[in-house]
């Protein structure tokens, strides 16, 4: 099995001692870390106190480190959604339905007691790499 690691100047650069994204299972599968609402160029937070504008940045996060490694919204298996607040789950859902409008993959969905920058929302997802 190889590992490989997936980086792209399109999402945030990591924060601490993790990847943005791994290429594993010969290739096949790719294991996103965690995105939050930061702006790849200049690295600031986005959209403070707003949870709908958060969500839109930390998917169009997620969503270059999928291009990155090869996969798109369509062939994610697998989200994780961490909400500072369950309150903003329906927001949350309003703006994430829009990135999966058809087949959306298996989800979980925790409030946190803290995300990292004081972040609102934070997703990771695994995906199948495209051939």
């Amino acid at each position: 099995m190889s590992r490989q690691i997936v980086s792209t100047a399109g999402a945030p650069k990591a924060i601490g001692p993790y990847s943005q994204a791994i290429s594993a299972s010969a290739g096949r599968l790719l294991f996103c870390s965690g995105q939050i609402p930061l702006d790849p160029a200049s690295g600031e937070m986005v959209g403070a106190g707003d949870v709908r504008a958060q969500t839109e940045q930390v998917l169009e996060n997620l969503g270059a480190v999928l291009t990155a490694g090869g996969a798109s919204f369509g062939s994610v298996v697998k989200t994780t959604i961490f909400l500072l607040d369950l309150q903003d789950f329906g927001a949350v859902n309003e703006i994430y339905a829009r990135y999966f409008p058809e087949n959306p993959p298996a989800r979980a969905t925790v409030q946190a007691a803290g995300l990292p920058r004081g972040a609102l929302v934070e997703i990771e997802a695994t995906a199948m790499v495209e051939s």
